[in-house]
Formats: structure tokens, sequence, C-alpha cells
């Protein structure tokens, strides 16, 4: 059957089809391809990144050097300085409280996310989709079955070993690439790779970003491909 194996195509998700702008990373797949050959990349392609590897966070200026890049523009190649525009992986808020709950024993609501998320909701209504306590505690009991899963695998698993698999990593953790082949942390996956790191994970599934072309000349992205 098609539609099972292509989610994309299933008129269920048609309207998240088009948001996504799948036919536009389509036909730029397409394109690449014949620009760089069958190991171009592909858009919202699965990578595998080493937590230990990752020094820096991609730092856009807004400018034509260093554009914001977002996940339509998942696997792009694009030359020019912007890899150069990176700043250090500071500590985040979900480092901060994936540790404190993880390894220092603390309860969610101890960690202070649970408050945090409330006071946005009761100036917006609503804080990254959630509207309740409720729903905070249910997106952070998720987390707790991520970490006892990859604690005892020692792996995270895929977008498409996950249920609502749409389209292969899309929405996962988001890196670019730079020229020399260092991953540039581009969002996404926040607490994935806090957990990750954590546990001294080997590597992580990630969702390939924009890639330099010299990477890509350098065979880095080949390297990427493997999980080991």
């Amino acid at each position: 059957m098609i539609l099972p194996d292509h989610p994309t195509l299933h008129p269920r998700n048609l309207r998240r089809t088009f948001e996504a702008r799948v036919p536009q990373k389509a036909l730029r797949d397409l394109w690449t391809r014949l620009r760089f050959g069958p190991g171009a990349p592909l858009s919202d392609e699965c990578i595998f990144v080493r937590p230990g590897d990752v020094r820096h966070v991609y730092a856009p200026d807004k400018s034509a050097s260093a554009p914001v890049f977002k996940r339509r523009h998942s696997g792009l190649v694009r030359g020019g300085d912007w890899d150069l525009s990176r700043e250090p992986l500071p500590e985040t808020r979900a480092m901060r409280v994936v540790r404190d709950h993880f390894v220092h024993g603390m309860s969610w609501a101890d960690t202070g996310i649970v408050d945090y998320h409330l006071a946005i909701i009761a100036k917006k209504g609503v804080s990254e989709g959630l509207r309740s306590t409720e729903d905070i505690m249910a997106r952070y009991e998720t987390f707790d079955r991520v970490f006892e899963e990859a604690q005892r695998t020692g792996r995270l698993r895929t977008r498409r070993e996950l249920p609502g698999y749409f389209r292969r990593e899309h929405e996962g953790i988001f890196f670019h690439i730079a020229r020399d082949g260092e991953p540039l942390r581009g969002g996404g996956g926040r607490h994935r790779f806090a957990i990750a790191s954590i546990l001294g994970l080997a590597s992580v599934p990630a969702q390939l970003g924009v890639i330099h072309p010299e990477a890509l000349r350098a065979g880095h992205l080949e390297r990427l491909r493997s999980p080991s």
C-alpha cells in the first residue's frame, strides 16, 4: 500500500504536507540531486549526531551572510560564510530542567518548569501548545518514558519509529552542518537532546538542516548518515 509508506500523501495529512512545504522540498531535492549526484542531501533527512561533538549553535544575524534558517530549509546546500556565525552551546532551560529532574531527583514541579509554563499560559492562553497543568504534566511524563527507554536501550528512536510518523526525520532535533562537518544546533528537540547528553548516548537521530557544500564534498554527510 502506498499511503502507509508515504504518510504525506494520505488525505488526513494533506494540510500538514502543505504546511511543511513538502512539494517544494521534493522539487528542491530533485534539483539538488541533479547538482550533486545520488549522494546529495534530502530535505528532512535523518542524520546521526554525537552529542559530544556539539559545541556551537548557529547564530543568525538576519543578514544575507547569516540568514535565519528554518525547518523548511532542511536539506538546502548553501555556500558562503553563514556557518562561521556561531556561538558556544549555551546551558539551556531544557538542559537545566532535565538535569535537575533526572540527575538531582527533583520533581518536574520542583524544577520550576510547571510554573514557567503556567505563567505564560496565564498571559497568552497557551505555552508551546500547552493549555493547562494537566497538559504540562502529560508532556513531561512523556520525557520520563523517553529517558527510561533511552537508558535501557542506549538510543533514541528515529521519527520513523515513533507514533504519528510523517516524513523522514521531520520535526526532529535540528542541526546545520558547517564546512568542517561540525553540527551546529539549529533548534528543536531540546529535551531529547538534553536527555541524550546526560545519558552520554553515542549518537542521536536528527533532522538535517542546511549543509555547506564544502562539508558535502568532504564526505561529512555520508559519515553523519550512519548511527555508529
